[in-house]
């Protein structure tokens, strides 16, 4: 993927953090993409939903197996405004997902900080795309939390 396509993907994640930003919930979104067209979409929802599972990349993903008819994601790649935490790591080794794309780190839950090898290893990583705006989103909305 080129780094415009990364881009235009990312905003539409962030596009989903944003309505989950305004529905309350923690703004995390993420968008599943299969040959250049979004196959499954979530944001966060664990509070609408009281479920623990309700993350965006779970929604995601389940949207985008529900699409395709298959558990395996291999040639599909997440793009996701916050690292994943170590649930939604392991969901996405198991459907193998291709590639994942996130924007800000998260230096307190994400993966990476916990068990950095539990992505599939055929799955390829790129993090830092629009971290900025994805960082700008999650410091208003626990600001406001905090007021």
């Amino acid at each position: 993927m080129s780094p415009n396509t990364d881009v235009y993907f990312m905003q539409k994640a962030l596009q989903l953090a944003q309505q989950a930003m305004e529905e309350g919930e923690i703004p995390v979104g993420a968008v599943v993409v299969c040959q250049d067209k979004i196959i499954g979409k979530g944001y966060n929802q664990t509070e609408r939903g009281q479920d623990v599972t309700a993350h965006a990349e779970i929604l995601a993903l389940t949207a985008a197996s529900n699409y395709l008819g298959a558990k395996y994601l291999n040639n599909c790649t997440l793009y996701v405004t916050l690292e994943p935490c170590v649930m939604c790591a392991g969901a996405l080794f198991w459907a193998q997902i291709g590639r994942v794309v996130f924007a800000a780190r998260d230096t307190k839950r994400g993966f990476s900080q916990i068990s950095p090898a539990i992505l599939h290893p055929k799955t390829r990583l790129s993090a830092g795309v629009l971290a900025e705006e994805s960082e700008s989103l999650l410091k208003i909305f626990f600001k406001r939390l905090r007021t």
